[in-house]
């Protein structure tokens, strides 16, 4: 009854659109089909996708990872940055939509079907983190609301509180090389992680430098796995 209540006050709609839908969080199917989701064929370390007329073959592996500029040992995101996937992470992440997270976390979790069950043992998920600046302006970390979906989904521990971050200015207008010298040192590690494998939690997944720059100081801590999963991801020739 309280439900039923509540679906009166607060109509139950496609957060994108307005359309009914049948529960709070979904989309409807005219939204859900203007994303570009990410399937194969795609990089077997990072998700790069590759294109639609490429024959799916083992260990395929991007120039970046064959090259070895992808420090995670393993990257997945839903779907590909683009008008309808930025439509839904700008006003989550700027904007307080924070209904958009359930949307997010469905598609992510669907997307860890794909996790190596062999690295779920000493799993930590871990959200990346904002400068205390930052997060007092926003008032929320939009990484920590979508991993905690993600643990439950791995049915491991979820760390909050384990990588700080010194404040810098917005990376958004900068370039990878700009980017890359931005995040450089900006994280540290609070809890000892010795023989742990983690899984990054973050929103979108622009030119890999926030990922990356964290993998690293990970593994200088000890982590013997880092891996990635994000909602989105940019997805340009390489």
């Amino acid at each position: 009854m309280l439900k039923k209540f509540l679906d009166f006050l607060f109509p139950v709609s496609c957060p994108i659109c307005g359309i009914k839908v049948s529960e709070h969080g979904q989309i409807c199917a005219s939204c859900w089909n203007k994303f570009d989701w990410i399937s194969d064929p795609k990089c077997d370390r990072c998700g790069f996708p590759f294109p639609a007329n490429i024959e799916k073959q083992t260990k395929m592996l991007c120039p970046n990872c064959l090259s070895k500029k992808t420090k995670l040992d393993w990257m997945r995101s839903s779907c590909v940055y683009d008008d309808a996937s930025r439509n839904v992470v700008l006003p989550f992440k700027h904007a307080s939509r924070l209904e958009f997270r359930n949307l997010m976390a469905r598609a992510m979790i669907a997307t860890l079907r794909e996790f190596p069950v062999s690295e779920s043992s000493e799993l930590i998920v871990v959200p990346v983190p904002l400068a205390n600046k930052r997060l007092f302006k926003r008032g929320y970390n939009q990484s920590s609301l979508i991993a905690r979906p993600m643990a439950k989904y791995l049915n491991t521990k979820l760390d909050y509180d384990l990588v700080s971050r010194i404040f810098r200015s917005d990376m958004g207008h900068k370039s990878p090389k700009e980017r890359k010298k931005n995040i450089s040192g900006v994280f540290k590690i609070l809890k000892p992680i010795a023989g742990k494998k983690i899984l990054i939690v973050d929103d979108v997944y622009t030119t890999g430098a926030t990922l990356n720059e964290l993998t690293k100081i990970l593994k200088k801590a000890g982590a013997i796995w880092v891996g990635g999963v994000t909602f989105c991801r940019t997805v340009k020739a390489i």
